[in-house]
């Protein structure tokens, strides 16, 4: 063992949200779970490990991502990090009914089968609290329909990589008007070859221009939804 390796159950609990802060970044999956377990042990609740400890350590990444200091790949490797951090928290965080921000399905649409932005996003939103569901690539208005029935999400989100692709997504959202569902749920959808316009004129909710901006905009329109139904309440 070097001088200069951390041994981790030395830590602070400060001093340790700060180093898995840090873990996060570089993308260290074993140190992620090994941090996260410390923490538990010490009786964190698993809420306060993974907002603390997770998300706030991916919403550094995710603010040097949007500004270009890290990239896809590096982001990848935070996001699998966070995962295996996730992995241990979930079962805990599911028996103590802790807060949820929402629920997301996402997928890519029919024809695409790119998925490496919308695992990206998956797994930022799932970082910021979201539960998650993913379809995975390639499909059809009948499999969004389905999950949407099944999963009663807050937010449905759509990803496409290809000019011949993007389309679809109008497809999809001309479905759920003719079937009366779309005021139902918040449609994000986001791609390389989208924009703003493109957004607005497929009827989307919002285009996000990358999984950071993603978490903003679904955060922002949940709490646009929750403020709207306290004052429809009154």
């Amino acid at each position: 063992m070097s001088d200069d390796e951390i041994i981790l159950a030395d830590l602070s609990d400060d001093e340790l949200v700060q180093q898995m802060h840090d873990d996060l970044y570089d993308g260290l999956k074993e140190e992620i779970e090994e941090g996260t377990n410390i923490l538990l042990s010490r009786g964190w609740a698993p809420y306060d490990v993974l907002t603390q400890a997770l998300v706030e350590g991916m919403r550094i990444v995710g603010i040097d991502f949007r500004d270009g200091i890290l990239f896809v790949p590096e982001v990848l490797l935070s996001a699998n990090a966070m995962k295996a951090g996730m992995t241990i928290l979930r079962p805990l965080l599911a028996a103590t009914g802790a807060p949820k921000q929402g629920k997301l399905v996402i997928g890519t649409v029919k024809g695409d089968i790119h998925d490496i932005g919308k695992n990206l996003v998956g797994m930022m939103m799932e970082g910021a609290g979201f539960d998650v569901v993913d379809l995975g690539i390639n499909n059809p208005v009948e499999n969004y329909l389905e999950a949407l029935e099944r999963e009663k999400p807050d937010i449905l989100g759509m990803s496409a990589l290809l000019t011949t692709t993007m389309p679809y997504m109008k497809v999809v959202i001309d479905t759920l008007k003719e079937k009366g569902m779309r005021d139902e749920y918040i449609v994000l959808v986001g791609g390389a070859p989208l924009n703003e316009e493109f957004g607005k004129a497929v009827g989307a909710d919002a285009y996000c221009r990358d999984a950071a901006i993603a978490v903003e905009t679904a955060k922002d329109f949940i709490k646009r939804k929750h403020n709207q139904l306290a004052s429809n309440a009154h």
